[in-house]
């Protein structure tokens, strides 16, 4: 057999091997799926998502149809060095891409079982925040594992990574004084995904601004504040500085009112109605509802009431409707007790002094 005919084997040997893997895959697939919308796989509950596997295994079944067909190729020996280096390559972050959507899977799959829209969402909350940030902590270990698999694959570099773990104490202390601040911010990011002071859709006061938590990364928070505005925040600040967490243990908060009336003002009737107001709204979830004497001054006094909602957002508004209806109530029934100003004038008494006599004791 010439040398050309077998070069053209060879050739057709791969091409038919990948074509070949490409069918089994198919076929493959198309009798998995076919029996998994019959008889679901499910792992403790959960039904597996299988649709994560196709792109990957799409690449790793012909792949390794090739690797099988590699001894029967009659090429030459530079163009199958080549052939088999860019296969070894091939099957790396083919396996690398599988392993990262099995993790995508798996996220997804645990996600599920958890509504994140509730009004009381706590344990979701925790489990999505801890999922997330481990999530991208795998990925990003297993994408360095696999890039590190395959420059090692090339022998100059080899050499060179050999080189370094020779010099391993010098470089480890180089490297760990440059990245310092990367590795706590790294560390801290496991550090809020484990002990969670913070999770996704947390409200909180930072910096002086009120927002929600829309998204944890290993390096950064981002706060969602009332007005759409986006505070971007370094994960270290919430294991460094003291930061307020509305949503810590539950989701239910109380609002505070501050009415300042003269003391002309009935408590009573007031607190009366302030019942009726929240009464009316199905902002209260019916847990507060108090009016108490805060604080008295010259001036006047100080009211102080308290309201309950589900949550911050309820909250904001019920303080914002109650406080209208307060300062309407007392316009309406009692204008007097609105806050004044008083100024007390009298008259001066006479003198039967001469004016010599005023001067003199001037």
């Amino acid at each position: 057999m010439s040398q050309v005919t077998s070069i053209f084997l060879s050739l057709a040997v791969l091409v038919g091997s990948i074509f070949l893997g490409l069918l089994i895959f198919s076929l493959a697939i198309r009798i998995i799926s076919r029996w998994h919308s019959k008889k679901p796989f499910v792992i403790r509950g959960m039904r597996l998502q299988i649709e994560y596997w196709h792109s990957p295994l799409r690449a790793i079944v012909p792949a390794a149809l090739l690797a099988m067909a590699l001894p029967f190729l009659r090429f030459p020996a530079g163009l199958l060095i080549f052939i088999r280096h860019m296969l070894a390559l091939w099957m790396i972050a083919s396996i690398a891409w599988l392993v990262i959507r099995t993790i995508a899977m798996a996220r997804d799959m645990i996600l599920s079982r958890y509504d994140l829209a509730a009004k009381d969402s706590l344990s979701g909350r925790g489990v999505y925040t801890q999922v997330r940030v481990f999530d991208r902590l795998l990925r990003l270990l297993i994408l360095l594992f696999a890039a590190a698999a395959m420059l090692m694959s090339f022998s100059s570099l080899r050499e060179f990574g050999v080189s370094i773990l020779a010099s391993a104490g010098l470089a480890g202390l180089v490297i760990g004084f440059a990245a310092q601040r990367s590795i706590a911010t790294l560390l801290a990011g496991m550090h809020i995904a484990i002990t969670q002071p913070i999770r996704l859709q947390d409200a909180v006061l930072v910096e002086g601004e009120f927002g929600n938590v829309e998204e944890i990364t290993l390096s950064y928070v981002v706060i969602r504040l009332w007005d759409e505005r986006r505070l971007i925040v370094p994960i270290s600040h919430f294991i460094e500085k003291p930061f307020q967490n509305w949503t810590r243990k539950t989701t239910a908060l109380i609002g505070t009112v501050f009415v300042y009336c003269d003391y002309r003002i009935p408590v009573q009737e007031l607190r009366n109605e302030l019942f009726r107001i929240v009464e009316s709204t199905d902002l209260w979830n019916r847990r507060v509802c108090a009016l108490q004497v805060t604080g008295a001054t010259q001036d006047g006094v100080e009211l102080r009431a308290l309201c309950s909602a589900d949550d911050a957002p309820r909250t904001w508004d019920l303080r914002c409707y109650v406080r209208e209806k307060l300062i309407e109530y007392m316009q309406a029934r009692f204008p007097e007790s609105l806050p004044q100003t008083r100024i007390r004038l009298s008259r001066a008494k006479p003198t039967t002094q001469s004016p010599e006599e005023v001067r003199s004791a001037a």
